[in-house]
């Protein structure tokens, strides 16, 4: 879906509210409200997880009574790449891509299926909260430019896409010394990634653990629920704060059981991480 012209009265609309969802008077979650907007041009249904897309045929039915003829249904479930970006129009003002698709091949990953190898996008679009799936894969010169476009933000840079640990440098380390950086997600999916992600947060361990942020995919592959608190534990003791993440194929089906929710709701709560570790909030930064 690419960007409107300024003119167009564009509805949006999403099968489920996430903290990418857009707040402006045009953006829905759901069925058609009560009171319709006026004057719409087009809606686009939006689907980003493929276990949302019976959901978003639903909605997409529901809102075609409301609109003949106007509404579109995409979105990543559907195989959209992703093309030139739009800052507020299918995720929030203050979250922002630079670049799209990725050079790795990760078994588990839908991104390189879906965007394809990385490409830079023409301009530099603002917003505090960088997206790209792999930003340090993306050349100097470019980062050089959007270090600047963050230099420029209010808020302090949250690298939400992931930094690429195999890719933290001291080179990298030093541009990230040299901006505002509020969080950097590392990413440890598997035991092989442990090693790299040492040697990345080591480099980075100037942010402390409350920005040195990871996140740690658990339950792939026949994982046991053993092996994932180990890996777990050792990107607590790397010097990173988890996110613990329950693997989803592209399909959705697998029920997780009690003692994996457990788990995952754990690690995925600061507060949680840091009692159970017996360390006083705000002594561990």
């Amino acid at each position: 879906m690419a960007g409107r012209p300024p003119e167009e009265r564009l509805v949006r609309v999403f099968p489920r509210r996430t903290s990418h969802t857009p707040d402006d008077a045009l953006a829905f979650v759901g069925d058609p409200p009560l009171w319709l907007p006026a004057d719409v041009s087009a809606v686009h249904v939006s689907c980003t997880f493929t276990w949302d897309r019976p959901e978003a045929e639903r909605i997409a039915e529901a809102w075609e009574r409301q609109y003949p003829g106007r509404v579109t249904l995409s979105g990543p479930a559907y195989g959209h790449a992703g093309g030139d970006f739009t800052p507020g129009l299918y995720v929030r003002q203050g979250i922002t891509f630079t670049s799209r698709g990725c050079p790795r091949h990760c078994c588990f990953c839908q991104v390189p299926a879906r965007a394809g190898p990385l490409r830079l996008l023409d301009s530099i679009p603002e917003g505090h909260i960088v997206q790209d799936n792999n930003f340090l894969a993306c050349p100097p010169e470019h980062r050089r430019k959007v270090y600047a476009m963050l230099g420029r933000q209010k808020r302090a840079a949250v690298f939400a896409g992931g930094i690429d640990a195999r890719l933290v440098t001291d080179e990298i380390a030093d541009e990230f010394r040299a901006i505002r950086v509020s969080e950097a997600f590392l990413a440890c999916d598997s035991t092989a990634a442990i090693r790299p992600l040492y040697e990345a947060a080591w480099r980075l361990r100037f942010l402390g653990r409350r920005k040195l942020r990871c996140y740690v995919l658990i339950g792939f592959s026949g994982e046991l629920l053993s092996q994932a608190e180990k890996r777990l534990e050792a990107v607590w003791e790397a010097g990173c704060l988890p996110f613990a993440q329950l693997y989803r194929s592209p399909e959705g089906e697998r029920q997780y059981d009690l003692d994996w929710l457990r788990l995952q709701r754990k690690w995925a709560r600061p507060a949680a991480m840091f009692a159970s570790h017996r360390v006083e909030v705000g002594a561990d930064a």
